[in-house]
């Protein structure tokens, strides 16, 4: 009997420790502010196609000419998808403008809504936020 309680105690907290990271996902409202929109125009430096959400990173020229790396976090690849995204939708290399959101914490950090391409399409971004402002959790 001790025996089976074990196996029982040890899946059951095992399978906890599969779902902890679902749990902690941030919502958009923690991390960006919407009261800050920004658009940026940059080389593509990296893209990161991974879960739960893709990062790609931009190289962005400033008034004074200096050069600042913005990490764009967009939607989760799965959603991405289903609008159409691929791997290889962006490019290193790439000049794109990102509209978006700041983080609060006022690191070089955007929540992407649309990223305009070279080519003047449009990708939408898969952000947490809308026009009727972030979405609730149903």
């Amino acid at each position: 009997m001790r025996e089976f309680l074990s196996t029982v105690l040890i899946s059951g907290l095992g399978f906890f420790l599969l779902v902890c990271p679902a749990l902690a996902h941030h919502s958009f409202a923690a991390e960006y502010d919407s009261t800050k929109p920004i658009d940026i125009t940059g080389a593509v430096t990296k893209v990161e196609w991974m879960n739960p959400h893709i990062y790609f990173y931009v190289n962005v020229r400033g008034a004074t000419g200096k050069t600042s790396n913005f990490a764009i976090e967009g939607g989760s690849p799965n959603a991405l998808r289903r609008q159409r995204w691929g791997k290889n939708s962006i490019h290193v290399g790439e000049v794109i403008t990102v509209s978006g959101f700041r983080a609060k914490n006022g690191s070089n950090t955007v929540n992407a809504v649309s990223i305009s391409l070279p080519d003047g399409s449009t990708l939408f971004a898969g952000s947490s936020y809308d026009i009727d402002g972030p979405r609730k959790a149903k």
